[in-house]
């Protein structure tokens, strides 16, 4: 399962962007995220002309949250795509990256009264209001500074995407968002349009899920929201402007996944969104998305060094089992703990071997810690270095310091430079902001 520009080089090494695995280990050492810059800026552009020429009156956010730092905000200016953020940091690494934000959302379901004021400060383009206390918030800042806020009221259609249940958003048990059945949703629609000019409502937010395989709930999502367009201007007489239907697509994980193509996916939403518009009466919004996992999962991959390599007896067949120990874990990786997720892995320094042997990949903190179940790979020693695929959403930006492990360094590799953007800690920085009390010093 080779993506965007990995190859196998002549040497019978895994080559991504133009760069030997095994010469950026040595360069930046294990564990190390490394991104496909050219792949990342190819699903930019693709994802962006897909719906360009289906529905040109759209707009595309990179949801950050799936893999944000400095360089990844360049990136995503220069490909013309607006920027989803949903934290007083990820704002901020917006703006140190000079990012337009004028083109910046901010999300959040329980956003601090700091978080609001800088948003506003800083002249975000659009709030995505979560709940009735932030909209009264949000309208006594604006009038306080004299402002105008454009925002967006994020509701939930009621909808189970069939996904994993800690990453499901869109059915009505859940914390974000405004319930379109029971009310909510309208209520909250009706007090905003009484806010102007402090606040400017320009449509309607939701998002069901992630690592969708399949568009049939983002179809269900649309013909609700679109329904309750039409709901909104028959009870207020104002037409919302703006549908953003979130983010959600998924990629592939392991071979057997196959989530549509960016053509696909579009062809399924502009034409369930044509047919919910004609179906309502519903003059044609200005459609926005948020993907994040779309565009960069599958464009990076995490290298780790083999240690330990231990055969153990277990009751079933075949009656052994071999754990291959990584340098890194569940710090680095906490997605399969948290959602059980599974990952492709190969072999980056024996790529042309038969994958003959099945093993677990374990990680090295003091938890069961297991990065894959069971995979297959061919012969394995110490020092080999692993190469674990489709980690460019989700891991860079969940790293944590358990068990006071150093956060690993970030690479984007590109026409055979590789750049670092983003160092790996040192020890020194686990305890930076560490304080011994005068009375136990």
């Amino acid at each position: 399962m080779l993506l965007g520009t990995q190859r196998v080089n002549a040497e019978g090494h895994l080559e991504i962007g133009g760069c030997d695995a095994i010469d950026l280990v040595k360069e930046f050492g294990t564990p190390l995220y490394v991104m496909d810059e050219e792949t990342i800026r190819e699903n930019c552009r693709n994802y962006k002309a897909v719906f360009e020429a289906r529905y040109p009156k759209n707009d595309i956010s990179f949801a950050s949250k799936a893999f944000l730092n400095m360089a990844i905000c360049k990136v995503v200016e220069q490909e013309g795509l607006s920027l989803d953020v949903a934290s007083a940091g990820e704002l901020y690494t917006a703006i140190r990256a000079g990012f337009p934000l004028d083109r910046v959302l901010l999300h959040g379901n329980n956003k601090s009264l700091f978080e609001l004021e800088m948003a506003m400060d800083f002249g975000v383009g659009c709030i995505v209001v979560d709940n009735l206390l932030e909209l009264r918030q949000l309208k006594t800042l604006a009038e306080k500074k004299g402002k105008t806020q454009k925002i967006l009221l994020r509701v939930t259609p009621g909808i189970d995407p069939h996904t994993h249940r800690r990453i499901s958003t869109g059915q009505e048990d859940t914390k974000f968002g405004l319930s379109v059945a029971n009310g909510d949703a309208l209520e909250a629609i009706t007090e905003a349009l009484e806010f102007a000019p402090h606040l400017k409502i320009t449509g309607i937010h939701c998002h069901i899920g992630s690592q969708l395989l399949d568009a049939h709930t983002h179809e269900q999502a649309i013909d609700i929201m679109v329904g309750f367009m039409r709901t909104i201007a028959d009870a207020t007489g104002w037409m919302p402007e703006d549908l953003d239907i979130g983010g959600g697509l998924g990629i592939r994980y392991t071979e057997d996944q196959h989530p549509p193509s960016y053509e696909e996916f579009g062809d399924t939403l502009i034409g369930a969104l044509r047919a919910a518009l004609e179906k309502y009466d519903v003059p044609e919004p200005r459609l926005l998305q948020e993907p994040g996992r779309a565009l960069v999962g599958e464009t990076g991959t995490t290298l780790y060094t083999v240690g330990v390599i231990k055969r153990v007896n277990i009751p079933q067949d075949p009656g052994t089992r071999t754990y291959v120990t990584i340098d890194g874990g569940m710090s680095d990786n906490p997605r399969p703990q948290l959602y059980d997720a599974v990952y492709e892995v190969l072999v980056a320094n024996r790529m042309g071997e038969a994958k003959d042997q099945e093993v677990r990949i374990a990680g090295k903190h003091c938890e069961t810690d297991i990065l894959i179940q069971s995979t297959k790979i061919g012969h394995i020693e110490t020092g080999d270095i692993l190469a674990v695929q489709s980690t460019g959403a989700y891991n860079y930006v969940m790293a944590s310091n358990y068990n006071r492990f150093t956060k690993p360094a970030c690479v984007f590799v590109k026409d055979g430079e590789a750049d670092l953007v983003s160092r790996r800690e040192t020890l020194d920085d686990v305890v930076r902001l560490d304080i011994i009390p005068e009375r136990l010093a």
